[in-house]
């Protein structure tokens, strides 16, 4: 069993990972995303557009896992949380420019925040804010079964 610290280590540590949500017949949508993770306030930042299936499926049933890969096969950690999505830029700098520069700079490296505000507003950018509820996972170097 691994301990929670070793799986928050491993969520902190990536950027990439696997978004589950719940599309309405109950099976999961799987988007593959980036994602930045808050240790303080257990929260994984995601940004996408107003219009993308993820942002309507979160709206409707805020149920999502995020699974983020570890160095080998058998190391992985799951989140499960509460998503919160919200409202889309629609002023350069506004709250959800502001929230998502951070997300940018972390992902992509430093940015012109003008042009950056501008392109958010233009692409109708919002913030999934993935709630942790739940951590789980495995973090070995080798198989379980070696």
């Amino acid at each position: 069993m691994t301990d929670e610290q070793a799986l928050i280590d491993l969520i902190a540590a990536h950027r990439e990972a696997v978004l589950a949500t719940v599309k309405r017949d109950g099976h999961p949508q799987l988007s593959n995303v980036l994602y930045v993770w808050d240790a303080d306030a257990r929260v994984a930042r995601v940004t996408t557009t107003a219009d993308r299936l993820k942002a309507r499926i979160l709206r409707r049933d805020p149920r999502a896992a995020l699974h983020v890969a570890g160095p080998s096969h058998w190391a992985y950690a799951v989140v499960e949380a509460d998503a919160e999505v919200s409202d889309e830029a629609r002023t350069p700098g506004d709250d959800v420019c502001r929230e998502l520069l951070p997300v940018y700079t972390t992902l992509m490296g430093p940015q012109d925040e003008e042009a950056l505000y501008e392109r958010l507003v233009a692409e109708r950018r919002v913030v999934v804010r993935l709630h942790a509820t739940r951590v789980y996972g495995l973090v070995v170097e080798r198989s379980p079964s070696a």
